[in-house]
């Protein structure tokens, strides 16, 4: 799904020089779930960015479903990321002005997707995410663990191939913050694939893999083997 191989990334300033990712090759799965860790500047949220297609390498390889990104014009990299990927963030990134209804919805509009279609696909992804109930209402109405629900039903109406998630839990408390992993654990387990930065060790222990970073570059993977089933039990009690 995603292959990666030697990318770099440089910030370039009048005087500064700032190598953000230095050579990374990586390799994403179908139906993976991969946390990515590692300390602030370690470049984790800049190669989420990359593989978002709302950044651009400057150097190396990055396939996304067989097709190479570096180099593909905006255009091209704008349609395969309406297309294929679906973000949540850590700030929600809702529109205060907005019904719950009408940001879930939004989506579908710059898609051109038809009124009577759009009304189905945002009651059914409300259903299953347990904010039917909430439409009407306006973000700054919701707790934080329901406006990200918010955000993940938006993420999930155009029925993206991929997941980004950086920091979902990152502005939410402990209850709210196991609410939200446990969606994603059981998103994952419907056959989602998700690649999720985060700097909590617990939220990565409900991925697959971990993949540890530091100034730009891989400095581990290893495989997380904990039940997911106890996890969540632990995180509803």
């Amino acid at each position: 799904m995603i292959k990666i191989k030697k990318l770099s990334k440089i910030f370039r300033t009048e005087e500064v020089e700032t190598k953000a990712l230095s050579e990374i090759s990586l390799t994403i799965n179908e139906g993976d779930f991969v946390s990515i860790m590692g300390p602030s500047g370690s470049g984790k949220s800049t190669l989420l960015n990359i593989i978002g297609l709302l950044d651009s390498a400057s150097s190396g390889s990055y396939e996304l479903l067989g097709q190479e990104m570096v180099g593909l014009k905006e255009k091209l990299k704008s349609k395969a990321r309406k297309e294929n990927i679906g973000f949540i963030f850590q700030n929600f990134n809702l529109i205060d002005e907005l019904s719950v209804y009408d940001n879930i919805e939004l989506p579908l509009i710059y898609n051109n997707v038809p009124s009577a279609d759009r009304k189905k696909k945002v009651d059914e992804i409300a259903k299953i995410l347990g904010i039917s109930h909430r439409l009407k209402h306006y973000p700054q109405q919701l707790s934080g663990g329901q406006q990200q629900r918010v955000a993940v039903a938006r993420a999930l109406i155009n029925d993206p191939k991929i997941i980004l998630a950086d920091e979902p839990t990152g502005n939410l408390d402990s209850k709210n913050g196991n609410e939200v992993m446990e969606l994603l654990t059981d998103l994952h387990a419907s056959g989602a694939t998700i690649l999720m930065v985060t700097h909590s060790d617990y939220d990565a222990s409900f991925s697959q893999k971990t993949i540890l970073m530091k100034d730009g570059v891989i400095l581990s993977e290893k495989m997380n083997h904990r039940n997911v089933d106890v996890l969540v039990n632990n995180s509803i009690n």
